[in-house]
């Protein structure tokens, strides 16, 4: 393609201020992207071959193991999320969906994942076991309602993903394609050329017993990864599961209770009386807001050294009342302590508070969902709220268990925690962008959505479900993110709008003029992605924008084309091979294979 007919370039000197970090900066200046508004974005010339050449690449890996193409409707009626139980948590107070009414009043949304549609198809298309296993996959557009969009194409309103869905006659033949689909997007990812991890990740709003992330590490990462050096852990941080560092055992002599005026943190308990964090019971309430609409008090305790991980809180939540979980928040507001809450303790409470505190009119649960982390549990001596404003007191042998309290892991793993695979590891911390998830989803929607086959016997079942996401636009964000330098964007050729870049310096010279002709045309003849810069410009600015938008390969023709050399920069690494051009097409070849580790 030349750049003054068909592929114009829309590159800026300026830094756009909108743009947080540097992909996202790339991405505007180099003219890759155009903001329309916030979290919405137009794919100009360029970046729309990125984006193709990416799908091509996932098309190709998903078509090897058996996964077929379709398009599903983005407009989905507000019926089928329903009978899954997700529409009210998906458009009620923070929830992402965009949702309207047609003329005739019917709610639809627009989708920002296919689960209830595809199971929906799949009810009315798979009657026998003898039809499973099936994947179907597509690739377009999404939509989520973010609060907050930012970083570009990472955390935006609308966006390109893949996304899959296989159906399955078991639960063993599920989490066998599952694997298959896992190392498919391995080599989707290498393909990419992309660095990835794969860790263990909670499966969230989608749900499912099992899920996977496939991570790129960058310092942009809005998500912490765990991991051993070793590589024989891997987990986010919602997920993680790891061993707290050893208490310090509390001091014999300390008994009783202890006056604590206006010391309502761990901190300010520790300083005023020479305690540790690990000696301490934090106590923390929230109110779980239920799709049954009840409204659940919980009270959690933790060591006081350690955070409570409100992932993994939610989840269990979840999992002992029976029923989605649609908003959990700490209760922290004077309004709602007032309104709900008699003679509460603010900042002094202890793992013994009492029904009682419950208002008879609060409209909450009467009773108190008891919480507790197995770091706490352990603990046979600690201290903590008295239920008394202003003090502390010690728990000596507290029962935590004949208190009716839940026993389970709700904690932060973090960084220098050991793992529990018996190699006495130490957890690492990055952070990461996350760039696929796959999920075991079981039955759960086939369940809520009736989808069944007739098995060997003939009795009706429901199916087994998998689900698979990529992300394509976020794909070619984080390739920047972990290939730039201060000049530009470095692609990896296997993704990059162009292969290399033809730039003359001077087209007013006849014999540069020809020779340009020759070079473009054999590389075009030849099936390699080549685009000419042809404008009638300096030097100098066609050379910043070939940096800029990161085009793997330059060839400049300059004055040595008299000779019927020219030069060849990989942008990669800035190396520089002067060359004939009867040789040029061959080192080419040569020099992508050894840079990029790619087959002719």
């Amino acid at each position: 393609m030349r750049v003054t007919t068909s592929f114009p370039l829309g590159t800026l000197r300026d830094t756009p201020s909108e743009a947080e970090i540097i992909s996202h900066q790339l991405l505007l200046k180099a003219g890759y992207i155009r903001r329309v508004n916030s979290g919405i974005y137009a794919y100009m010339p360029i970046m729309l071959r990125v984006i193709e050449k990416i799908s091509t690449i996932i098309e190709r890996e998903l078509n090897s193991i058996g996964c077929t193409k379709l398009l599903l409707p983005q407009l989905h009626p507000a019926d089928l999320w329903k009978k899954s139980e997700r529409w009210e948590g998906y458009t009620a107070g923070e929830g992402i969906m965009f949702n309207l009414k047609d003329r005739q009043g019917k709610e639809f949304g627009l989708a920002p994942t296919h689960e209830e549609v595809i199971t929906s198809i799949a009810s009315e298309i798979i009657n026998s076991y003898k039809q499973l296993p099936q994947c179907f996959y597509q690739i377009q557009t999404k939509f989520r309602d973010e609060i907050r969009p930012r970083f570009g194409l990472m955390r935006s309103r609308e966006f390109i993903m893949k996304d899959g869905y296989s159906f399955h006659s078991s639960g063993n033949d599920l989490a066998s394609f599952y694997e298959k689909v896992g190392n498919a997007y391995s080599n989707i990812f290498k393909s990419c050329g992309l660095q990835t991890v794969g860790v263990e990740a909670d499966s969230g709003a989608i749900g499912g017993a099992s899920s996977k992330e496939f991570m790129v590490t960058a310092d942009a990462g809005e998500d912490s990864i765990l991991f051993t050096e070793s590589g024989s852990y891997a987990a986010n941080i919602e997920k993680a599961v790891s061993i707290p560092s050893q208490p310090i055992p509390l001091k014999d002599s300390i008994s009783g209770v202890l006056e604590t005026p206006q010391q309502k943190t761990i901190q300010e308990v520790c300083k005023n009386n020479n305690f540790e964090p690990s000696q301490i019971v934090k106590v923390v309430v929230f109110l779980a807001k239920l799709e049954s609409k009840s409204e659940v008090p919980i009270l959690a305790c933790i060591r006081g050294d350690q955070h409570i991980n409100e992932v993994k809180l939610f989840n269990l939540i979840n999992n002992l009342h029976n029923s989605n979980l649609l908003k959990l928040q700490k209760i922290e507001d004077k309004n709602i302590i007032e309104k709900n809450l008699v003679n509460f303790p603010l900042g002094f409470i202890g793992p013994d508070l009492d029904n009682e505190i419950i208002k008879a009119d609060s409209g909450w649960n009467k009773k108190w969902t008891r919480i507790v982390d197995h770091s706490a549990c352990n603990l046979s001596k600690f201290i903590s709220g008295a239920n008394k404003v202003n003090f502390h007191k010690v728990f000596q042998e507290f029962s935590f268990s004949s208190k009716d309290y839940t026993i389970d892991d709700i904690r932060n793993a973090k960084k220098g925690d050991k793992v529990k695979n018996g190699n006495d590891e130490e957890l690492e911390e990055k952070k990461g962008i996350e760039i696929g998830h796959i999920f075991q989803l079981g039955q759960k929607y086939s369940e809520k959505l009736n989808a069944k086959f007739s098995d060997k016997d003939g009795q009706l079942k429901n199916l087994w479900m998998g689900c698979y996401g990529i992300g394509v636009t976020r794909i070619a964000q984080a390739a920047i993110e972990q290939n730039h330098d201060q000049k530009g964007i470095c692609w990896p050729i296997q993704i990059s709008p162009f292969e290399v870049i033809v730039i003359p310096t001077n087209l007013k010279d006849p014999i540069q003029k020809d020779l340009t002709e020759q070079v473009y045309n054999v590389f075009l003849n030849n099936k390699i992605d080549v685009l000419l810069d042809d404008r009638d410009d300096r030097a100098g600015v066609k050379f910043k924008d070939a940096e800029l938008i990161g085009i793997p390969f330059q060839i400049i023709i300059g004055r040595d084309s008299v000779n019927k050399e020219v030069e060849l920069i990989c942008r990669k690494n800035n190396t520089k091979l002067k060359i004939s051009t009867d040789k040029l097409l061959k080192t080419f070849i040569s020099e992508s294979e050894i840079m990029y580790n790619r087959d002719s």
